[in-house]
């Protein structure tokens, strides 16, 4: 009876706790919300990161990065999987390539990936790019495969198979698309394509976390699914042959910087990156998709470019907005966790708290 009578003590003043404390907003509604996604026990752990006009003011890591270590998320240096999230990092080193004239974005995928099966209807760099080549996505177990392919090896899953559309006509999001670029980068500059975009892309940019998942260490969180029992260990998955559509893992510190480079103009000239971050349109309807960018705008009408990443074991949000000199970059430990849309409660709150300090330019 004493148990039963404390229980509704504490529960009554929670209650009563909650009447009286003020409403929560701005920053501390965002750390609010996110602490929620722990204590609700949606995601084992989470990193962010928030940065504007090059400076980092929001980075805090929530829960933890070994649930049976009880180990926390350190912003700084927990490494994620980053699933898609790689596919604006494949796109950057793919526009250096097309800046140094050794890609022509609309030039056949066979110019340089000649033994390629051919297909009914030919299709361009520019269209494997933007999702608009007709390319299948994952078939059955392919999402978690766990082969240790090569990029050339890998694209035996896929090549035999028809194109969905006469390319050009319709958009068709998928990963083999990025498994053919990366494929036709490592033919024209005749190293591992890995190799390219550390070489053109992450030491530039001091991104010394991002990498291809080829080691263990410490700094990495082990990787979690979820379902109605709780939290276990993700699948073993091999994502080497996908690399550059959704094989990377980083920390939030490090695609903040990608972000920077991009508001900066660190990254090329102005001409060759519009391309890559201005939406296709097909039919008059823009598809929200670049060259390895998402291309949108928020439910305000704010425009940003970036990507959304789910993949075994990891998911992940990273936006720019230019117009607030904006970068937003989260990191989740855990496949498809369902919280894109307390995600974007969250995002809205830094966007309006830039726009409200008055950082627009």
């Amino acid at each position: 009876m004493k148990a039963i009578l404390s229980y509704l003590k504490n529960v009554f003043s929670s209650k009563k706790e909650l009447i009286e404390r003020p409403q929560l907003s701005g920053l501390d509604k965002a750390d609010a919300l996110l602490q929620k996604l722990i204590d609700d026990r949606k995601i084992p752990g989470l990193a962010i990161a928030v940065a504007n006009k090059s400076k980092t003011y929001f980075e805090k890591g929530y829960g933890y990065a070994d649930l049976e270590k009880q180990l926390p998320i350190n912003p700084k240096e927990t490494i994620f999987r980053i699933a898609s999230v790689s596919k604006p990092i494949a796109a950057t080193a793919l526009a250096h390539m097309v800046a140094e004239k050794q890609i022509d974005l609309d030039a056949s995928l066979y110019s340089y990936v000649p033994y390629f099966p051919k297909k009914e209807w030919d299709f361009s760099i520019r269209q494997l790019a933007n999702h608009t080549a007709g390319i299948r996505s994952y078939k059955g177990m392919e999402y978690g495969l766990n082969k240790p392919y090569s990029i050339k090896e890998g694209i035996t899953i896929f090549k035999n198979d028809n194109l969905l559309f006469k390319p050009g006509t319709d958009y068709h999001y998928n990963s083999f698309d990025w498994v053919l670029i990366s494929l036709a980068m490592q033919e024209v500059s005749g190293i591992p394509f890995n190799k390219y975009v550390q070489e053109k892309v992450l030491h530039p940019l001091g991104m010394k976390n991002t990498k291809p998942e080829i080691t263990t260490s410490s700094a990495y969180s082990n990787f979690y699914s979820r379902n109605r029992l709780g939290f276990r260990e993700a699948i073993s998955v091999n994502n080497l042959y996908k690399l550059a559509g959704g094989g990377y893992v980083s920390t939030t510190e490090d695609i903040i910087k990608l972000g920077q480079a991009y508001l900066n103009k660190e990254v090329l000239s102005n001409d060759i990156i519009e391309q890559f971050i201005t939406s296709e349109v097909i039919a008059n309807k823009p598809t929200y998709y670049g060259l390895g960018w998402q291309v949108s705008a928020d439910k305000k009408g704010n425009p940003y470019y970036g990507h959304i990443g789910n993949g075994v074991g990891g998911y992940s949000n990273f936006y720019i907005y230019p117009k607030e000199q904006l970068v937003i970059s989260i990191l989740v430990n855990c496949t498809n966790p369902n919280i894109q849309e307390e995600l974007d409660e969250v995002i809205a709150i830094f966007v309006s708290e830039a726009q409200k300090n008055n950082v627009v330019t």
